[in-house]
């Protein structure tokens, strides 16, 4: 992994992108010795993308679940539960 700090990345960035796109190396950019980027190459990407994806999808239907065991409620019958009308 390459580690290297902002200033410096903006000197080496055609070398950074090559060895990140091409070797499949990842960068973390730091600034003031806290690390605040990162540089993946698209495969990383579209991985970490499709992770996300499935998560969500996981998330809904749990969601999904619990609203069908428990039932729901229109915003107005919120409302009254929660002293608000």
């Amino acid at each position: 992994m390459i580690d290297i700090s902002v200033s410096e990345a903006r000197k080496d960035i055609s070398e950074i992108v090559n060895r990140v796109g091409y070797a499949g190396e990842r960068a973390v950019l730091r600034r003031h010795g806290r690390e605040v980027a990162a540089v993946v190459g698209i495969v990383d990407l579209v991985l970490l993308e499709t992770l996300e994806q499935q998560f969500d999808i996981e998330s809904l239907r749990s969601a999904l679940g619990s609203a069908l065991e428990q039932g729901t409620t229109t915003l107005d019958g919120l409302r009254r539960e929660m002293g608000l009308v």
